[in-house]
C-alpha cells in the first residue's frame, strides 16, 4: 500500500516539473451549464474569503497573476478554471464567509459551488483552505458539512504558515486533524503550508500529480 503521506525525491522532482508547464486560465462559469466538459482531471480550492486560495494557486504554478489576487473579499464569484498543460485543471471556487456581500448574492454563489462539487465526476479531491494563524472556525463546518454531504474527498490546506511562530504551525495541524478525524469525506492529512515562503508546495504539488494520476509523459 502507498504511503499517502510520503514523497520520494522523485516524485517531488516529477511534479516539480509538470507544475512548471504552461498554465492557463480557461474560464469562470456563473451557473452550472457554463461549466467545461469534464474531459480532465480536476482539483478545486475551497475557503473562506481572504484565506490565500489565489496565492496558493500562483504558487503552486509559480506565477503571479495567474489567479487574480484580491483585498477585497469575495471577488471570486464564479467557478474559475485553469489548466495545467492539458493534463489537469485546477479549479478555484467561489469563497465563503463574506461580510460586505447580500445574502442572496452570496447564496447564489454558493450554491453554484455546491452544484459543481454533487456533480463533477472528473473531481478528484478539494483542497479546503483554512488560515493557520486561526485554524478552523464555526464558518468553516457548513463548507465541511457540503463536502461531506457530496461525499467528495477534501484536504485541508493550512495556509499562511510564514506568520506562525516556531512550534505552533504542527500544533495547528495536530488540532486540525483531530477535529475532522470522524468526517467521512475527510482525507486523514493536514498540509501546513506558506505561499510566500513555498512552504509545503513541492509536497502539495506531488499529492495533487498522485491524486489526480497526471503523468509527466
Amino acid at each position: 500500500m502507498i504511503d499517502e503521506t510520503e514523497f520520494t525525491p522523485e516524485d517531488i522532482e516529477a511534479a516539480r516539473i509538470l507544475f512548471a508547464r504552461p498554465a492557463t486560465f480557461v474560464m469562470g462559469a456563473a451557473k452550472i451549464e457554463q461549466l467545461p466538459d469534464p474531459d480532465l482531471p480536476e482539483i478545486a480550492f475551497a475557503g473562506r474569503s481572504n484565506v490565500g486560495k489565489s496565492s496558493l494557486i500562483n504558487g503552486l504554478v509559480g506565477m503571479h497573476k495567474l489567479a487574480r489576487a484580491s483585498n477585497e473579499p469575495g471577488r471570486t464569484r464564479e467557478v474559475n478554471f485553469f489548466d495545467l498543460d492539458g493534463r489537469m485543471r485546477l479549479v478555484d471556487l467561489p469563497g465563503y464567509g463574506w461580510a460586505k456581500a447580500s445574502k442572496t448574492t452570496v447564496k447564489k454563489f454558493q450554491d453554484l459551488g455546491r452544484d459543481y462539487l454533487r456533480g463533477r465526476v472528473t473531481l478528484k479531491r478539494v483542497y479546503l483552505l483554512i488560515d493557520s494563524r486561526h485554524g478552523l472556525k464555526s464558518v468553516d463546518t457548513e463548507a465541511l458539512d457540503a463536502l461531506d454531504l457530496a461525499a467528495v474527498s477534501y484536504q485541508i490546506v493550512l495556509t499562511k504558515a510564514d506568520k506562525l511562530k516556531k512550534g505552533e504551525g504542527e500544533a495547528v495541524q495536530a488540532a486540525t486533524l483531530k477535529a475532522i478525524s470522524k468526517r467521512p469525506a475527510a482525507f486523514p492529512v493536514v498540509a501546513l503550508t506558506s505561499s510566500e515562503k513555498g512552504l509545503g508546495l513541492p509536497e502539495l504539488r506531488a499529492e495533487i500529480m498522485r491524486t489526480t494520476g497526471a503523468t509527466l509523459d
